[in-house]
């Protein structure tokens, strides 16, 4: 009876998730069905687990949704992002219409601009350029895809997304973990993804398929509304960063990207030059946890990166920012859904992974043959599928797992690196199904539906991750972490 209460409690989760219904009840509800199932006491799991979990989740990590959403927010007030969008459509010029698309999606989402923000912004530009260059609309959601949901958020060594960050504390390792093989995995999922656009294109053209039809890219109250409850089942985005319009007098390009440049470059040095030279030994006291440099190192420079860039983007555009308390308002404000929307899966996956029968998933999970990382693989994937969220999925996974794989790769002789990489691509491919939340609010503002786009969606985002996540395994196994 408890494994049949985990299964329906999760098949409960993505019924109603799929529909719209907010994770904040349906988390903690499809956790009591498991523990019911199980006989165990349900309000002890609910105060006590649930909430043990997801106040861990949120101490953790909520500094980087925090920022993450603020800067999110001041890079679209202050017309940055639709900036950098421009400037990449006229450097590559319409013949180049689907690389524009996707180079503008990457840069944005690899410099820490969340992607709510990218989507809207990028929505039109596609749109335009597109109808100019005759290439079928029904293309444009697969080219956002892979710019801002792909390699950027995943495999791109330093990038601040979510994914990438949640791995540091159960490993000890940094935003840059293995980053030779992260480069590999972003130059497959890019290619793999260009070379499926480039040949849907050429198959149209051979078609005479042309533009198609004007799809209504107005959106209008009634639509807007429905679009923002729909997404409130994507736990990576920041609801209230649905830009309603962008500015004519933004920055030139150069200083609408110089704050992403900063997010990457003081990441880079935090990690790498200054937190190794660190005297951590007073996080060993009992007032900090205690932890490690190891544990929290991780968070601290996305954090620091973050607020640099923060600092940069206001004193660059003070100007252009004419209502900036406004804008922080909001930003600060749009983390807060993200947050608590991943916190409450993770908190279902501590009342989960406390079942007695979960003995028997995890005696699964790690009895799969390959070995720590194709066993670490599939078991985010499992769960970024089942959750409708990499974050969400992912969190669970090492939850429930993170020690046990950590000790497994050290009998192994297996760096924690390439364990990071691997459970971030991981988590970044089955995550992309129809009921995800991206996957849907994409859609509705490319003014396409899952019969005519998502086919190519899966293409780039799915199966393009899958054989880069394959050989990253493949050749960590051979050759180790590099």
């Amino acid at each position: 009876m408890g494994l049949a209460g985990i299964l329906a409690a999760l098949c409960g989760l993505i019924w109603f998730a799929y529909r719209g219904w907010s994770v904040l009840l349906l988390a903690p509800a499809a956790a009591l069905v498991a523990a019911a199932f199980a006989g165990e006491p349900l309000l002890a799991h609910w105060t006590q687990t649930f909430m043990g979990g997801a106040s861990r989740f949120v101490a953790q990590f909520f500094p980087i949704f925090l920022l993450g959403a603020l800067f999110g927010k001041l890079m679209d007030d202050s017309g940055s992002v639709s900036a950098i969008a421009n400037f990449m459509a006229q450097k590559l010029g319409p013949r180049r219409a689907v690389l524009s698309v996707v180079l503008a999606g990457a840069f944005v989402t690899y410099g820490g601009v969340s992607l709510f923000v990218a989507f809207f912004v990028l929505a039109p530009m596609a749109q335009k350029l597109f109808r100019n260059a005759a290439v079928p609309r029904r293309l444009a959601p697969a080219a956002i895809a892979l710019g801002t949901s792909t390699f950027t958020m995943s495999a791109l060594p330093g990038t601040p997304a979510i994914q990438n960050a949640i791995p540091m504390p159960f490993f000890g390792t940094t935003p840059f973990a293995a980053p030779g093989l992260g480069v590999l995995a972003s130059v497959i999922m890019l290619g793999f993804g260009l070379w499926w656009l480039a040949r849907a294109e050429a198959s149209a053209r051979r078609k005479g398929e042309g533009y198609g039809s004007e799809p209504s890219v107005h959106v209008d109250a009634t639509q807007d509304q429905a679009i923002r409850e729909r997404a409130a089942t994507a736990h990576e985005f920041d609801l209230a960063e649905i830009p309603h319009g962008h500015r004519s007098d933004g920055p030139n390009a150069f200083i609408a990207a110089l704050p992403l440049i900063v997010v990457v470059g003081v990441n880079l040095v935090i990690s790498l030059l200054i937190l190794p030279r660190v005297d951590d030994s007073f996080l060993a006291e009992e007032r900090w946890g205690p932890t490690t440099l190891a544990a929290v190192g991780g968070v601290w420079s996305v954090v620091v990166a973050l607020s640099a860039a923060i600092v940069t983007l206001i004193l660059l555009n003070w100007r252009r920012l004419t209502a900036i308390r406004d804008s922080i308002d909001a930003g600060v404000t749009a983390s807060v859904l993200p947050a608590m929307s991943v916190a409450s899966l993770v908190g279902f996956g501590a009342v989960v992974a406390a079942m007695p029968a979960f003995d028997m998933v995890r005696a699964w999970v790690l009895s799969i043959q390959g070995g720590p990382l194709v066993s670490l693989a599939i078991a985010t994937n499992v769960l970024a599928s089942l959750t409708g969220s990499a974050s969400g999925g992912l969190t669970i996974a090492l939850d429930t797992l993170g020690e046990t794989y950590l000790r497994l790769a050290e009998q192994g002789g297996i760096d924690p690196a390439l364990l990071h990489r691997v459970a971030v691509i991981g988590a970044g491919t089955l995550d992309s199904l129809p009921h995800n939340g991206a996957v849907v609010t994409l859609l509705a503002v490319c003014g396409c539906t899952h019969k005519e786009s998502y086919l190519d969606i899966v293409v780039v985002a799915i199966v393009g991750a899958i054989i880069a996540l394959g050989a990253v395994i493949v050749l960590g196994s051979a050759f180790g972490s590099f």
